[in-house]
């Protein structure tokens, strides 16, 4: 299921490909606030004050309770989760799992209180402002660097996951894992010509080929110890087996099939925290559910088995 909003009002729809000879498109956030340590920004970084929305089938949300977690600011920021499956009316709330700031019943009504006359995606992660009751910033790569610089006074100040040494390098790898890994996949899964689809497949393979060469001669992407650039690609990899290479047709190889990629997704998912994270039951039953056009049966396969996470749960 997906839609869109327009003015208040939401209407379903599906990404329309045919001005893109049936590439798929991406479409940027449209919230870019930026939360800071002194408050010159007009929003600062308080105890409490800010609230995530995130899915945890998103890859994208993933990146930020990954560094939230890393942060340690589970205190600082608190959390509400949608469900897995999207409803007709986009990512939903639940009794199970409901909004526990706003009492939404839909993520897009944060979106229409924020801004009314918005128009466009209702995606997560959010950013929500208690205090002015808005969404601060909905573009996860923001959320990630806000998470690791602006609450330092309040979580693992001493871990910085972008340094400023090697941010000129992080950001060059960020750029290409981004165009032809993180958003490699769904150019191939929502493709909707053969050569728009053979096109994505080739880069995305030829770009996990070249850090598969990359991690034979270092541990992390850039520097000594693990990045934002390793956060970034990581939730890309523990989505692949389980649902990109079946549902999205990423299929010439497995994650595991690749021994520097694989023992690096298991190094990196064995980082205290970040275990706690993963949901491969909400993954699976978000890509295989969310998307009939895709997969009209809507039955969620079982497996299969991935060895990096071999103690967690893998199968409804």
């Amino acid at each position: 299921m997906s839609g869109y909003l327009e003015n208040g009002q939401w209407h379903e729809g599906w990404y329309d490909t045919r001005p893109s000879q049936g590439e798929f498109v991406r479409t940027e956030s449209a919230f870019r606030h930026w939360v800071t340590a002194d408050g010159s920004s007009g929003y600062a970084a308080e105890p409490g004050r800010y609230h995530l929305y995130v899915s945890l089938a998103c890859p994208w949300a993933h990146r930020t309770l990954i560094v939230r977690a890393l942060k340690k600011l589970e205190q600082t920021v608190s959390v509400s989760v949608v469900e897995p499956v999207m409803s007709a009316q986009g990512w939903a709330f639940s009794a199970a799992l409901p909004d526990h700031v706003n009492g939404c019943s839909h993520l897009h009504q944060l979106y229409s209180a924020s801004r009314p006359d918005y128009v466009g995606r209702v995606s997560v992660p959010v950013l929500w402002d208690k205090q002015t009751r808005t969404i601060v910033n909905n573009e996860s790569a923001d959320i990630v660097r806000m998470l690791n610089q602006a609450f330092n006074a309040f979580g693992a100040a001493r871990l910085d996951l972008y340094p400023p040494a090697l941010r000129g390098e992080i950001d060059r790898v960020n750029t290409f894992v981004y165009d032809n890994i993180n958003n490699g996949v769904y150019r191939c899964g929502f493709a909707s010509s053969q050569l728009a689809y053979e096109q994505a497949f080739q880069r995305l393979f030829d770009a996990l080929d070249r850090v598969e060469a990359m991690l034979a001669q270092a541990p992390y992407l850039v520097g000594p110890a693990a990045t934002e650039a390793d956060w970034r690609l990581f939730t890309t990899l523990a989505r692949f087996d389980a649902v990109y290479h079946g549902h999205f047709k990423c299929n010439r190889n497995r994650i595991e099939d690749f021994p520097q990629l694989s023992g690096y997704l298991r190094q990196l998912y064995w980082v205290p925290g970040v275990a706690a994270t993963l949901n491969i039951d909400h993954i699976k039953r978000h890509y295989y559910i969310s998307h009939p056009h895709i997969n009209p049966s809507g039955i969620v396969p079982l497996g299969p088995r991935l060895g990096f996470c071999a103690t967690a749960s893998q199968s409804r």
